[in-house]
């Protein structure tokens, strides 16, 4: 049977594809599509161990059985359209419009989180970021995170998460979490573990530009799904 792959990040630049067809046995399973992959594409090898897999925008367990004419795609490790609170978009973000967004007025904090570009990183200049989404997926982890959040923290009454694609300038604003709660304390201690959770899950990855080169940046190894006990 034929399964396609999609590639993302760094990935398709290593293999020079970003969509691939590979030929399986009937029956096979997310693990043999790995095995299939790493003897295929030798080149991924050292990468598998912090790769996961994803079917129709979920991430699924190594012991999913696929079907003929699959599509699967390859997650590596994430760095995070319109969609009310949730949002991907090429144009520059404007924290007020979700900070008016998230809050109510039983609401006596609003706690606002802005990820930006800098111009340095692992003591190299860097003069821009490129960011790179699985556009679907990441809208659905992010309303995903603000339900855990929400379930972790049962005060918070609303929370919104933006973040840019493609090219950002040095300054820029990349991600924005806004996080709304009667009381300050419950907000600033959501905001920071949505955050930290946005950069777990949501597949969005990012490519630091310096003077004559360009890399993808190691991000988070994402957990991937427990086999179902028997």
């Amino acid at each position: 049977m034929k399964v396609s792959l999609r590639l993302f990040a760094g990935l398709h630049d290593l293999i020079g594809e970003r969509d691939i067809v590979l030929d399986l046995q009937e029956g096979a399973t997310v693990s043999d599509l790995k095995t299939r992959l790493a003897a295929d594409y030798p080149v991924v090898g050292p990468f598998l161990k912090t790769l996961v897999f994803a079917i129709d925008d979920e991430y699924v367990p190594f012991d999913e059985r696929l079907h003929d004419g699959a599509h699967v795609d390859l997650i590596p490790p994430v760095s995070g359209g319109q969609d009310g609170l949730f949002l991907l978009t090429r144009d520059p973000l404007d924290a007020q419009r979700l900070a008016d967004l998230v809050r109510h007025d039983e609401d006596g904090a609003v706690a606002l989180f802005y990820g930006v570009a800098r111009n340095h990183s692992e003591g190299r200049a860097v003069e821009r970021l490129e960011y790179e989404a699985h556009e679907s997926m990441a809208l659905r982890k992010m309303r995903e995170v603000a339900e855990e959040t929400k379930r972790r923290f049962p005060q918070i009454t609303e929370v919104g998460v933006w973040h840019r694609i493609g090219m950002l300038k040095i300054g820029e604003t990349s991600l924005l979490v806004a996080v709304a709660s009667p009381h300050r304390k419950e907000a600033f201690e959501a905001c920071h573990w949505a955050v930290d959770r946005v950069k777990q899950v949501v597949p969005i990855w990012k490519q630091e530009h310096w003077a004559g080169g360009a890399a993808w940046v190691e991000g988070h190894a994402v957990e991937p799904p427990q086999p179902a006990r028997p």
